[in-house]
């Protein structure tokens, strides 16, 4: 059935889409550059990159500008461009030990081989407002930078550093990958169908959004669940990327990506009645520098493995995976706003009814008497 209200409103949708435009330049001070935004906004665009599910820091930069910082319409608009471009060409697996790590730390283990690096983090500081932004100008930044690249002149870090479960593995306390269906489905071509491969569960993660995973993370760390997580190893880092060409038999670099890994080491691995315990593992990797997702992915990727028969709403698979893509979920949320004239008049129309037919029986009641 057509919304017959809504036709001929062409002129006021485009005037409406201009004080979207008006409020935005409307304070008279100098446009961002979307330079500006990738470069000091970088954890917003990282953030974009991860739940818009394209790697492009530039058109991140530039979807956050256009959507006045609102990160899931940043998100929608850059996934919306995503679904315009060719797929030339499959990525390799990555190799995260081969990362050039910026940031590595771990939860569970105070000495680890390669030591702990703290990187780029606000995770010791106050979270006091600093007023000297306010007045942030050019030449300090300048000055800061010249110190900064004296300082850390001839200071590079390794090139790889070993994995910390590894060395869980190697003395026999962490479980080994299972052997389920190691098929590799593409989410963005195929719908949801349960139970669903791991592989399509860490997609589905991987590009969720950020609030929702840590909501459901939370709800299990906080006992709605079974898992008691640790943090065996948080990276932040780029990684090299290779694909296949047909006209060259070896792999192609193509370039560094920067993303953030994690490995949640849970309690005892769920294993058949008899055989030795050991840790179970949870993983998590997402594009850009978002340390909370890969957290949060890490502890439902293990939650999500639960044999519990009465399972929490972190543990079911089904639930999780439908509620935690930001642009789909804002869609459905945000559809109300669109009219829905016809169907609410159908509901007041069955509630007069029922209150009409209600007085009725209530007067044949009173008459009866």
């Amino acid at each position: 059935m057509g919304y017959v209200a809504v036709t001929g409103g062409t002129a006021a949708i485009l005037r409406a889409d201009e004080l979207v435009h008006y409020y935005r330049v409307r304070g008279g001070s100098t446009p961002l550059e979307v330079r500006q935004i990738r470069d000091q906004q970088r954890l917003a665009v990282d953030k974009v990159m991860g739940e818009g599910s394209l790697y492009a820091p530039t058109i991140a930069a530039l979807a956050l500008k256009q959507a006045e910082g609102d990160s899931i319409e940043a998100s929608f608009i850059l996934r919306a461009y995503r679904a315009t471009q060719p797929r030339r060409y499959a990525s390799l697996a990555i190799d995260c030990c081969r990362m050039q790590v910026i940031r590595r730390i771990s939860g569970a283990f105070q000495d680890i081989p390669g030591g702990q690096i703290l990187g780029p983090t606000r995770d010791y500081t106050q979270r006091l407002v600093d007023f000297s932004l306010l007045e942030e100008r050019e030449s300090i930044v300048r000055e800061f930078l010249d110190r900064a690249r004296i300082e850390t002149a001839g200071k590079a870090l390794p090139d790889s550093f070993p994995k910390i479960v590894s060395l869980l593995r190697r003395e026999g306390l962490l479980e080994d990958p299972e052997e389920g269906d190691r098929t590799l489905r593409d989410i963005t071509r195929e719908s949801l169908g349960f139970p669903y491969p791991r592989s399509a569960k860490l997609q589905s993660l991987a590009r969720g959004e950020t609030g929702a995973m840590m909501a459901l993370a939370y709800s299990s760390i906080r006992g709605y669940g079974d898992i008691h997580p640790y943090l065996g190893e948080l990276r932040v880092g780029y990684v090299p990327m290779y694909i296949r060409h047909p006209a060259r038999p070896e792999p192609v670099y193509v370039g560094k990506v920067l993303v953030t890994e994690a490995e949640i080491i849970a309690q005892y691995a769920e294993g058949e009645k008899g055989t030795v315990p050991k840790l179970s593992l949870g993983y998590g990797l997402c594009f850009g520098h978002n340390e909370l997702k890969a957290i949060s992915m890490g502890i439902l990727d293990r939650a999500m493995r639960s044999k519990s028969a009465c399972k929490a709403p972190a543990e079911d698979e089904e639930f999780v995976l439908y509620h935690i893509d930001g642009i789909e979920a804002s869609g459905f949320v945000a559809h109300w706003k669109l009219p829905h004239y016809v169907t609410f008049q159908s509901t007041l129309d069955r509630l007069r009814r029922s209150q009409a037919l209600k007085e009725e029986s209530k007067d044949a009641e009173s008459q009866g008497d």
